[in-house]
């Protein structure tokens, strides 16, 4: 019975504090607001990268993209939503075949509330 006793007590104290941790990362809707060319600065690779502006909660994000098949199906993305997770450098999301990718964040800001 004491044993059982201690058990309860140890099981009620330290759960809760398991149950109230935050996740670090979780994946979430992002909203493409925009699409448009990256400015080469000097190189020419050949790759063509692009700078999508991604809306994520109440933060922009502008990620650099570079698609691995040198598509540009990208510029006709605007409006589209997809789920992102979002690291303290990179925006990662899955392609249409399901691999994880990850964009490079360029830049963010803060969104103000609508009113």
């Amino acid at each position: 019975m004491r044993t059982f006793l201690i058990a309860t007590i140890f099981s009620l104290v330290f759960s809760p504090s398991g149950l109230c941790q935050e996740q670090s990362s979780k994946w979430q809707v992002g909203t493409i607001m925009g699409v448009s060319r990256h400015a080469a600065h000097g190189k020419s690779s050949g790759v063509h990268e692009y700078e999508v502006s991604l809306k994520v909660g109440k933060t922009l994000y502008v990620v650099l993209y570079a698609p691995p098949d040198g598509t540009s199906t990208i510029m006709h993305r605007a409006g589209s939503d997809l789920l992102v997770l979002v690291g303290p450098k990179t925006i990662a999301f899955n392609n249409l075949m399901g691999r994880k990718l990850e964009a490079p964040i360029l830049r963010h800001k803060s969104l103000a509330p609508a009113s």
